[in-house]
């Protein structure tokens, strides 16, 4: 079984879904005039300019920076410790170039994808909702793709999923503090079910609150190590410019990583942990309170701006910095190595605090994506049985040897993947649109301010 799935997973993932995801993120850069770029400063004043935490959501919606928080906390989890770990590991540091230029294309899929959530959201059951699944079925007009990739992010995120999240808390408890992975789970199990009962004012509120503590918690950590090996900064970026053409002027002839790798596994890594083009983060974005439609495109740029651009990178940095790529270590203990080395003893427990802060939040977000669907599917009455099974696989994902867990859910992520690409792209037109209309809004705006 396993070998199968690991199969299928290698060429979905490495043929299929990296040239359909890129291939998509060029499309869209292209189509909107490279939005990502045109717009990027008016997209960073959007989503800081006048904020204000504290703002009540409830069943008409949540605060567009509560939505973007919201997929945020979805978007940075174990992916962002160990996604460009195993990219540098299995492709060199000049897998990370290659990692930054497919979220930079991702920012204008993402873009199209949260716009879309806002022209199809809907209310369903007294409470406003939407996702690919509505964008699906109401644009595409196309129930069963919308049923498949309902069913298949509930089985990818909501289940399999948040049980390979809460794994990953439970071994590095485990790891930092020998506590049993099976207290770990039942903590977990009982925090999610508190937040979740709540519904969406009290997961708007608890990723308003996490979501900016746990990304400077991360980023001052990270950047004590690398500030405090300043001399590697420089040959850090130099390996990774070099890499990314020339692995071997990196790496020594020795080490077989080719170029081929270093693109394969920094545009996989990077995808996976970004989630542009996934379908997941528009269940967060449909639900925010904003004029146009492209207010919440914008501000979903700045998610794959700051999962990619500023906490991967700062992974891949205090790795570089402190010189511990080797000895086949990979992934999360590759992560693991790097911030003993930078912090001591207390590395272990930084990374611990981190990776609850990451997949706890992840738990969450994911919850609430799936949830979207479960209306979607069954309306509110499918809630109560969703709930019970979701705090299940947390539980039983803590302590479980979850190997195969980890290949299957890769794989339902990259199924979902399919009908979501083909409903943005084949209502790419809509989304053209709507930037038209928003951009001739905003220069009428500008030219009224003129005349004043």
């Amino acid at each position: 079984m396993m070998e199968v799935v690991k199969t299928l997973n290698h060429y979905l993932w490495n043929y299929i879904l990296i040239f359909l995801l890129c291939g998509t993120g060029i499309y869209f850069s292209f189509r909107l005039r490279f939005v990502q770029l045109r717009k990027f400063n008016e997209a960073f004043k959007k989503t800081f300019g006048g904020l204000s935490f504290g703002k009540k959501a409830g069943n008409e919606g949540m605060s567009s920076f509560q939505a973007l928080a919201t997929a945020i906390s979805a978007q940075v989890g174990t992916g962002n410790l160990a996604g460009a770990a195993t990219a540098i590991a299995s492709g060199g540091p000049g897998a990370i170039f290659w990692m930054w230029l497919s979220a930079f294309f991702g920012m204008s899929t993402i873009f199209a994808e949260a716009t879309l959530a806002q022209v199809y959201k809907t209310e369903k059951d007294g409470q406003v909702t939407g996702g690919p699944a509505y964008y699906i079925s109401k644009g595409l007009k196309s129930n069963f793709l919308a049923g498949f990739f309902a069913v298949s992010i509930i089985i990818a995120l909501g289940f399999i999923g948040n049980m390979v999240q809460a794994n990953s808390i439970g071994a590095a408890f485990k790891n930092a503090f020998n506590i049993n992975p099976y207290i770990v789970g039942a903590v977990l199990a009982i925090l999610t079910c508190a937040i979740v009962l709540g519904g969406m004012s009290r997961i708007a509120s608890f990723a308003e609150m996490v979501v900016p503590v746990m990304a400077l918690f991360y980023i001052l950590g990270s950047l004590f190590i690398i500030v405090k090996n300043y001399d590697n900064i420089l040959p850090a970026f130099q390996m990774i410019f070099v890499g990314a053409f020339n692995p071997q002027a990196v790496l020594g002839g020795g080490i077989g990583i080719t170029v081929k790798q270093a693109v394969r596994y920094g545009v996989s890594r990077g995808l996976f942990s970004n989630e542009a083009g996934m379908g997941s983060t528009p269940h967060a974005h449909a639900v925010a309170k904003v004029k146009y439609p492209c207010d919440q495109g914008l501000v979903a740029i700045v998610g794959v701006f700051v999962d990619t651009f500023v906490i991967l990178t700062l992974t891949a940095l205090v790795i570089l910095t402190t010189n511990s790529i080797g000895e086949g270590v990979t992934g999360i203990e590759l992560t693991q190595k790097a911030f003993n080395v930078g912090m001591g003893s207390f590395g272990e427990i930084f990374i611990a605090i981190s990776l609850f802060f990451f997949a706890f939040s992840t738990i969450i977000g994911w919850y609430f994506f799936g949830e979207a669907n479960i209306r979607y599917l069954f309306g509110k009455k499918g809630l109560p049985i969703y709930r019970i099974l979701v705090m299940a696989f947390v539980f039983l994902g803590c302590g479980m040897k979850v190997d195969l867990v980890w290949e299957l859910a890769d794989f339902f992520n990259g199924i979902m993947v399919i009908p979501n690409l083909i409903a943005v792209i084949g209502l790419s037109s809509i989304v053209t649109i709507k930037l038209r209309e928003y951009e001739e809004v905003n220069v009428k705006k500008s030219r009224v301010h003129e005349r004043k």
